[in-house]
């Protein structure tokens, strides 16, 4: 039997390939879940239509999370922190100016993503051991998973879509007047070296002829009562009902050590503290970024030694759409990213930088009424033409340009435990590409549809994309802390390291896809 680590998107994706080779599987997993009495709003938004919800009813579903022009604090679920909750008693972690945090849930932070779904461009890996392209198989596996909302359109010059089966997403008027604005300039934006398209995302969308799909509640950011933002922990359900799976929550795995026979996997019960073990053929770490590096160092008994996660810059910029959509604030529509913009700077030696469009919320409205202060009443005209013409962009660079985050196990002395540090060290390459970034946005407003606002542009701390990876990146000869096509530290056999945690480097595009597709490659290629 194989053991999984993780019911993220990489521990399903794993699970995936090897369930497609006839392997049996053990998937461990610390496994929190959302409180039943969340789970039970849930349930009965769910049971309604959107018509329906009463104002009181939404303002307890949308409890918990505000905004501010510097963005959400903290991205709850459903009004919970489940997805972040007792990381840091279980895991010892501390963060020094860092943004990244882990998860213990089910479906870990499939929980609380935004659910964009575009690969890697090639240029963009060129440090990799492998072309992208040999992912091809593994992408389409993936979205076999997840599901697409998408529509042919320009970025197929840059980015296939893997799959013919897709439904689609209706976009806001918001970004219909961005998209009209760009088609007409498409081959000057292009010259400029900016590409365009809808967004693509992991949700169930509206299929031909069908209504079984997004609803256009607006509750996206807070989590989706209807379930169609896709979510690791459907996938682990759906195994569960499999002859060959096994699932074991309530796990801490804190070390493995390879026998001549197979793994030895060590922890303990998240509840009762009891220690626990496991034998088993091969191993597959997908707990995560910060977990799996921790099970990495202590089972390497590595304490005191440095490992870099990178990361993908991450920034905030406010676009000012040159024709407002009337309607915005009281518009049906789904919350998520609704447009794609893909830059190519030469500064960036070739390195695509990726930009995410959202339309008016109902976080972006909180914000701009918080800027507005005590004179949002009498300037409620004003308010609402800014929520009409204002839309939120989400910018990311390629960790080649982008702070990195030194790891370091350590013991502590005084309670005769271990901690994890985690620190950041920033690049200032980022906020210089950034800044160039929006004024070269800013000199192409008009192709685009609307400018920049460069004084309320917001660069996040270190790890706030949640884009990291990479402290144990994929070499085709690894030395040290580098590991093989499959995973594998030098001299190891049967631990298969299978996450972010694996790249050799975080392209400025979506994550979690080529995380699933990598996972889902060594599960099919490792040997039984």
């Amino acid at each position: 039997m194989d053991c999984v680590i993780g019911s993220g998107p990489a521990g399903v994706a794993c699970a995936k390939g090897l369930l497609g080779r006839g392997r049996k599987i053990l998937l461990l997993d610390a496994g929190l879940s959302l409180e039943p009495e969340r789970a039970q709003v849930v349930r009965q938004f769910a049971q309604g239509a959107p018509e329906n919800w009463s104002a009181a009813d939404l303002a307890g579903y949308r409890a918990g999370m505000t905004a501010d022009v510097r963005g959400v604090p903290q991205k709850l679920v459903y009004g919970s922190d489940f997805a972040y909750r007792g990381a840091e008693e279980h895991l010892g972690v501390s963060y020094s100016g860092v943004g990244l945090r882990p998860s213990l849930a089910q479906g870990g932070l499939s929980n609380v993503w935004g659910a964009a779904m575009l690969p890697y461009l090639e240029s963009d890996v060129a440090d990799w051991p492998f072309k992208i392209a040999s992912l091809a198989e593994d992408y389409a596996a993936v979205i076999g998973l997840t599901g697409l909302a998408a529509c042919r359109d320009s970025l197929e010059q840059l980015f296939p879509l893997y799959t013919d089966q897709f439904t689609e997403l209706r976009p806001s008027g918001q970004a219909s007047r961005l998209l009209q604005a760009m088609e007409k300039h498409r081959d000057g934006l292009q010259q400029a070296g900016i590409y365009f398209g809808r967004s693509r995302l992991a949700v169930r969308g509206n299929a031909p002829a069908q209504n079984n799909g997004c609803r256009y509640c607006r509750l996206c950011m807070y989590g989706c009562p209807y379930g169609y933002i896709y979510n690791a922990a459907d996938t682990l359900r759906t195994f569960q009902a499999l002859p060959d799976f096994k699932y074991q929550a309530s796990v801490i795995v804190t070390q493995v050590r390879e026998t001549p026979g197979g793994v030895e996997i060590l922890g303990y019960d998240r509840e009762s503290r009891q220690p626990l073990s496991w034998e088993c053929e091969r191993v597959f770490l997908a707990a995560g970024a910060i977990a799996t590096t921790r099970i990495l160092l202590r089972s390497l008994e590595a304490y005191d030694q440095a490992v870099s996660l990178k990361d993908s810059q991450y920034f905030l910029l406010p676009l000012l759409l040159r024709r407002k959509a009337r309607g915005a604030a009281q518009e049906s529509l789904h919350a998520l990213s609704q447009v794609f913009l893909e830059v190519f700077d030469p500064a960036a030696q070739g390195k695509a930088a990726h930009i995410q469009v959202y339309s008016d919320s109902d976080l972006s409205g909180q914000a701009i009424e918080q800027a507005f202060g005590p004179f949002r009443r009498p300037l409620s005209f004003l308010v609402r033409d800014l929520r009409e013409r204002l839309l939120v962009a989400q910018g990311f660079l390629h960790s080649d340009h982008s702070a990195r985050i030194a790891v370091r196990l350590k013991r502590d002395a005084s309670t005769e435990g271990e901690r994890l540090e985690l620190a950041a060290e920033r690049n200032p390459a980022a906020a210089v590409l950034v800044k160039r970034l929006v004024r070269r946005l800013f000199r192409q407003g008009r192709r685009l549809g609307a400018f920049p606002l460069p004084p309320m542009l917001k660069l996040a701390e270190p790890g706030r994309s949640f884009h990291c990876g990479g402290s144990f990146p994929m070499h085709t000869h690894p030395q040290g802390f580098q590991t093989d096509l499959l995973g594998r530290l030098p001299g190891w056999k049967r631990v298969h390291a299978v996450d972010a945690t694996v790249l050799p480097s975080v392209p400025a595009t979506t994550i979690t896809f080529t995380v699933m597709a990598n996972a889902h490659r060594i599960g099919r290629q490792a040997a039984p």
